[in-house]
């Protein structure tokens, strides 16, 4: 496991340590808690105040090491919290959408804003295109914009997306429950999926597919749509994953979609990847 992905995990822990801390301890108790990771938080934010102003001072090579700082997902989390990120609101918004967009052009669609307001914490989104009728991409497509956002931008408050899928069938039923939201699970860094063959893992109870083309990688729930098989032993034939058990091809550069029957379609599960490693989205069963 890397280091930048152990620091992920270890940021993750805080807030459910003190959720779990919160509801053991009296109010008394729990105000002193929060008075004390209060201090922290304001001494850490004052030291990378302190930080920032000694690169600036180096002249040339400041924005080069800011560059390099903001670049890493755990240290911008850090900069952003204490008001300390080169980039604005809106800049890292832009940035997140770049990120996500060869996802969406797998998917047949893009993605444009229609309103970032800062004071609000609103980003207002329009997605264009169809999804190249892939009846599942509504929730993936919605999740992995939303995600992306909040990675580069986590003070966001709401996200709006309009026009997820123009056309084709009507979706199917929401793979998780609203009550029961997805989390971004990390399953491993970058190296791990080299190209032109399947990987799979298990992210939080489910299994899931991956696949490398043209380098772009390409997540999907590990169960063939045809036969109910596991496609972890398939094979990959250019864009196609090929199902070990019933031999049917899916697209994996078009949402999964079968080359026998355009109503079958592997289930995408949103990703992310960046120097951090390889995130899905998925809630436990």
């Amino acid at each position: 496991m890397s280091d930048r992905r152990k620091l992920r995990e270890l940021n993750d822990r805080i807030e459910p340590l003190l959720d779990e801390i919160r509801s053991m301890a009296s109010p008394p108790v729990w105000d002193r808690v929060q008075e004390i990771v209060g201090s922290v938080v304001r001494l850490y934010g004052e030291g990378l105040k302190r930080i920032d102003e000694i690169i600036q001072s180096d002249g040339a090579a400041s924005a080069h090491i800011q560059e390099q700082l903001a670049q890493d997902g755990l240290v911008a989390s850090l900069l952003i919290l204490h008001g300390l990120h080169p980039d604005k609101f809106e800049v890292r918004v832009r940035k997140a959408l770049d990120h996500v967009r060869p996802y969406l052009g797998s998917h047949g669609g893009d993605v444009e804003i229609v309103e970032v307001n800062q004071d609000h914490g609103l980003v207002r989104l329009r997605m264009k295109g169809s999804c190249d009728g892939c009846p599942s991409s509504l929730l993936t497509v919605k999740l992995a914009v939303e995600g992306a956002i909040k990675e580069l931008a986590p003070e966001v408050a709401r996200i709006e997306v309009e026009g997820i899928t123009e056309s084709g069938p009507p979706p199917p039923a929401p793979l998780v429950a609203p009550e029961m939201p997805p989390s971004w699970v990390s399953i491993g860094d970058q190296n791990e999926f080299p190209a032109g063959r399947l990987a799979s893992t298990d992210a939080m109870g489910s299994r899931i597919v991956l696949c490398r083309l043209e380098g772009q990688l390409y997540a999907y729930r590990d169960s063939c749509p045809a036969c109910g098989s596991s496609m972890d032993t398939g094979s990959v034939s250019g864009n196609l994953l090929v199902c070990p058990s019933c031999g049917r091809s899916y697209d994996a550069r078009l949402a999964g979609r079968s080359e026998e029957s355009r109503e079958l379609h592997l289930e995408p599960v949103p990703l992310l990847e960046d120097r951090d490693g390889v995130r899905v989205a998925v809630a436990a069963p």
